[in-house]
């Protein structure tokens, strides 16, 4: 029986997955136009499982050298004599145990050259072996290196795409024999490592990478590929799921990054089938069981998440600012912070506007920066965990109690509202005291298309149950009013009859705490700071 992975390779034989068959096609159109390039994605995005389609494709046209650069010790980079003799070393393999045909006179040079003193190798001897080889094939080559990032921090290896660089200029004008394409993949854009490695060199400024060609391939898992994948398992486990709602629901938190979608599922099938039956499990509560799953871990991804942000503080602050404030960051591509949290994995740019990548890291990144408030001790956290189970009545969340207690608790605390209170602080009091209420049996996330200076929507899965809190300034009726209708029109999106506001009014006459209001056919639960 097939399973859901979210290790290493996934094979179609053994694990359900998407079908990648499109995108290898898009990619082979590359490979056909003897294009070299780098296929640069963050960790755990599904790039090594696409070499792997790939290979398999390209090997119909095309003799194959796929070589893995994270086997290789780093004294390989030495020097370019280790470095090629390692190189003939890793061909002379692919020859002798994965049926990749080197002539044998090829053979005999490579481990002549790996059998020589080092101190007289070269590795312009390497490319001649190669060149031979090349000109001796019926076939064109095609080489794929993956996890080059084990090999950008080398001087070497600049070096060895320099000879690289020197056979695709001159296979035109000079006719010499090349490969057909190169393809290089990790998270490191390849393109950037001249002044990466040699910063002093101010007049060596072009990368030995200029050649490659852009790849602006989405590497993102679509819903109609998630929707193929879940079919697939309905067909041998009928749970009666609606796959075509799964598939919506699990894009609209991962926007597709394929580890967290494959952990959403399996998480479901593993873990969440065991505590409900499986017809509720592959359900939108079953998708809200993995994601608080999810949240919990301390996985690579998201330790390679922080670790990223600790190291561009300026734009962890910037992050910061993003989803606690509701600033908009313009999309900048000479920004460095900008474009490497993007190669990262972390951020997207939405129409020139910098967004967090998925709604996971989104709430990952809200606990982390809440996390940081609460170990300063903050009153609002206190409370909200101190207060929690009178919050909850037959499984559901009292959330009208919970702007009323959250209210008299911030007067209490805060006093009255001033001139010089900032939206962010009301937003952040909020949230630090509604974690700890559902924290452990429900999610949150707030809805980016409305998270700005004026609104910001809460939305709670909480056991099935869906709860949606609008938090805004009050800025008069006519804009209440406004607000008023716009949450009523969200809540026939999600099939609600009644959601709630928090305003933070500055008007000295106004009557504070929570109101019922009737707007059409919906009820509205409005609490006033």
């Amino acid at each position: 029986m097939k399973e859901f992975n979210t290790t290493a390779v996934c094979i179609p034989s053994k694990h359900y997955m998407v079908d990648l068959s499109e995108r290898v096609a898009e990619i082979k159109k590359l490979v056909d136009a003897g294009k070299y390039f780098t296929i640069n994605r963050a960790r755990q995005y599904g790039k090594t499982t696409t070499l792997t389609a790939l290979k398999k494709e390209l090997s119909k046209d095309y003799i194959v050298l796929a070589l893995d650069f994270q086997g290789i010790d780093n004294n390989v980079f030495e020097n370019g004599a280790t470095f090629s003799q390692a190189f003939a070393r890793l061909l002379i393999d692919l020859h002798d145990f994965e049926g990749v045909k080197i002539d044998d006179r090829i053979i005999a040079m490579l481990e002549e050259l790996n059998d020589s003193d080092s101190k007289r190798v070269k590795m312009d001897e390497l490319f001649r072996i190669i060149k031979r080889w090349l000109i001796a094939n019926e076939k064109p080559v095609v080489m794929i290196i993956d996890e080059v990032d084990s090999a950008t921090n080398n001087q070497v290896f600049l070096d060895f795409l320099a000879q690289l660089r020197y056979g695709y200029i001159s296979r035109d004008t000079d006719g010499i024999a090349t490969f057909q394409s190169v393809i290089l993949a990790g998270v490191t854009d390849v393109k950037h490592l001249r002044s990466k490695i040699r910063p002093e060199d101010n007049h060596k400024v072009n990368s030995p990478w200029n050649i490659a060609a852009d790849f602006d391939i989405d590497m993102s898992l679509s819903e109609e590929g998630i929707k193929g994948m879940l079919d697939e398992y309905e067909t041998d486990h009928h749970t009666g799921m609606d796959t075509a709602a799964m598939a919506k629901a699990i894009r609209e938190y991962t926007n597709g990054y394929p580890f967290l979608v494959s952990r959403i599922c399996q998480l479901i099938d593993e873990d969440v089938s065991k505590a409900m039956d499986q017809k509720a499990a592959w359900s939108e509560r079953g998708i809200d069981e993995a994601v608080k799953m999810i949240l919990s871990e301390n996985n690579t991804l998201f330790q390679s998440l922080t670790k990223n942000l600790d190291y561009h503080p300026k734009l962890k602050t910037s992050i910061r600012s993003i989803l606690m404030e509701g600033v908009k960051l313009t999309w900048n591509p000479d920004q460095n912070d900008i474009v490497q949290m993007q190669m990262y994995g972390l951020i997207r740019n939405d129409h020139n506007i910098v967004r967090i990548a998925n709604r996971i890291f989104e709430t990952r990144l809200y606990n982390l920066f809440l996390s940081d408030e609460e170990l300063k001790q903050n009153v609002f956290s206190r409370e909200g965990e101190l207060a929690k189970n009178i919050f909850i009545e037959d499984g559901k969340l009292n959330v009208r109690l919970i702007l009323s207690r959250f209210i008299d608790t911030y007067h209490e605390v805060c006093g009255p509202l001033e001139e010089k209170f900032k939206e962010k602080d009301g937003r952040e009091q909020f949230l630090l005291y509604l974690k700890p209420i559902i924290n452990g049996t429900g999610n949150y996330y707030i809805e980016a298309q409305t998270r700005d200076q004026r609104r910001t929507d809460v939305i709670i899965d909480y056991l099935g149950q869906r709860y949606i809190i609008e938090l805004k300034i009050w800025r008069g009726e006519r804009y209440n009013t406004e607000g008023e209708k716009q949450i009523s029109e969200y809540l026939d999106y999600f099939g609600l009859t009644s959601g709630y506001m928090l305003s933070f009014n500055f008007n000295k006459k106004k009557e504070t705490g929570v109101q019922r209001v009737q707007i059409g056919d919906k009820i509205l639960f409005e609490g006033t700071v």
